[in-house]
């Protein structure tokens, strides 16, 4: 049964870009509409006036309070479950959604018909999953959009005036948290690494609000080979009958597989007599960049696609279209027969452990916030394509002392310094351990925030620096 808003006291927590459009969806459907906000600053109160113009309430400096007589919550993903405003929900039997629960409900209630949902998690790589997958839909003429956690509001897209055949939807584990009815028509956890324990708690529960992709599938939940813990996922959740699980992988690929052979990317998942057939979907040098875990992701991207029946011809005129972010292993230049590479969305070790993967020779500059991470096992896993390492950042001390254990023939370069013109030092310093034919990577595993407004900010800086030594 859909849910009846028409004169229901929905609290909505949290303003933001989800929050937000939640409230004037929610607004426009008849609800009687509280925002509750932790924060009282300047972008607040704008945005609060915004909505109370449309006679929606909004509460700044308390979202711990339940609103009298609330029916319901919907969440923006970010608040944490044990919020003493959650906890006074569950007491009073309040259920909580998040903005994709709202949207997975609203699918369709225009009386059109839902498109269905093709969805990606995981700790990395899924944003470029996701802009992989949109394009190699458009490229076989299908309407669509990449959403969702990607930045690109799921409400908008189900409740606006624009029709779609399918959605790219990108879920990070806070979405899926919120999210108990979403049922996609195929989906793929890409990877799992520990990610989030603050606000999931531990490892256990951050796993499991990831495998919450699967629930329900109706066609095929995809895993990576590589990652037990995503076949794990898969054989835990309950889906449809005759949902298959469909794995990938950089090696050559077995029945229900999709993999390599001799470069080629190649799909034994979706062919007829999978025992004995594969079908060519396209060549390692249409995926840019060529990069193993790059690799990986367009594989992942293939599976969802075919899953929804695409041709090869698409997967491969899509994957040529694609063009990636910035700051996502991005070349900057070459300088005296050096690459400079840009990985400043390797926030975390996992991204940096695929970016250092990349490369044979290479001058690493990493460092910053390290939230609580822990780098033996990275710097073991990159030792001997190491051939030096510039640190900078409020931690890179974690780093040091890391390389110290693990790498002690690798000259390190340790920066003590936080503004924001070390990134010019670091650069010259990487510039002076360098030898024709290395790779200069900037891929932090580290959060920006100590030294820069954001990994963007982080890599602009990079990339200028960079420029400048080849003025």
């Amino acid at each position: 049964m859909p849910f009846d808003f028409q004169g229901k006291h929905v609290t909505v927590a949290g303003l933001g870009v989800s929050g937000v459009p939640a409230a004037k969806v929610l607004h426009g459907l008849g609800a009687r509409v509280t925002v509750v906000n932790d924060g009282d600053d300047e972008r607040a109160r704008a945005q609060a006036a915004d909505l109370e113009a449309l006679g929606v309430t909004v509460r700044l400096g308390d979202g711990a309070t339940l609103p009298e007589g609330t029916e319901l919550i919907v969440t923006a993903p970010g608040w944490k479950p044990d919020k003493p405003l959650f906890t006074a929900a569950h007491e009073a039997g309040v259920p909580v959604w998040g903005d994709v629960e709202l949207a997975w409900r609203l699918r369709g209630r225009d009386g059109r018909e839902a498109a269905p949902w093709l969805a990606v998690t995981g700790t990395n790589g899924k944003t470029t999953t996701v802009q992989m997958l949109a394009s190699i839909l458009k490229a076989a003429g299908l309407r669509t959009a990449a959403v969702g956690n990607i930045g690109v509001s799921l409400l908008d897209a189900v409740t606006g005036d624009e029709e779609y055949d399918v959605l790219a939807v990108e879920l990070s584990s806070y979405q899926l948290h919120w999210a108990p009815s979403l049922r996609a028509h195929s989906a793929v956890v890409l990877n799992l690494a520990p990610d989030h324990l603050d606000w999931h708690g531990s490892m256990e529960a951050y796993a499991a609000d990831k495998g919450r992709i699967y629930e329900g599938n109706r066609v095929a939940c995809v895993y990576n080979v590589a990652d037990k813990a995503t076949e794990d996922l898969v054989r835990e959740a309950d889906v449809e009958e005759g949902c298959r699980a469909v794995g990938f992988t950089l090696g050559s690929p077995a029945p229900s597989q999709l993999g390599l052979v001799d470069g080629i990317l190649v799909d034994r998942a979706f062919v007829e007599d999978r025992q004995k057939n594969a079908q060519e979907l396209a060549e390692v040098t249409d995926v840019d960049p060529p990069a193993p875990h790059n690799i990986a992701n367009a594989l992942a991207a293939a599976g969802l696609a075919r899953a929804f029946g695409v041709s090869a011809a698409a997967v491969r005129d899509g994957l040529r279209a694609f063009t990636p972010d910035a700051h996502r292993i991005a070349h900057v230049a070459d300088v005296d027969g050096v690459a400079y590479v840009d990985d400043s969305k390797a926030t975390n070790t996992h991204a940096a452990e695929a970016s250092l993967a990349a490369y044979e020779s290479i001058v690493w500059i990493a460092g910053g916030l390290a939230k609580g991470a822990t780098f033996d096992e990275l710097v073991t896993g990159a030792a001997k394509r190491l051939r030096g390492a510039v640190l900078i950042g409020a931690d890179r001390a974690l780093i040091r002392e890391a390389l110290a254990r693990h790498a002690p023939e690798v000259p390190v370069v340790d920066l003590d310094r936080t503004d924001t013109g070390a990134m010019l030092q670091a650069v010259r310093e990487a510039q002076r351990l360098a030898r024709p034919g290395d790779t200069v990577l900037l891929a932090p595993a580290c959060a920006s925030m100590d030294m820069f407004t954001n990994y963007n900010k982080r890599g602009d800086a990079f990339a200028e620096a960079v420029r400048e030594l080849g003025a």
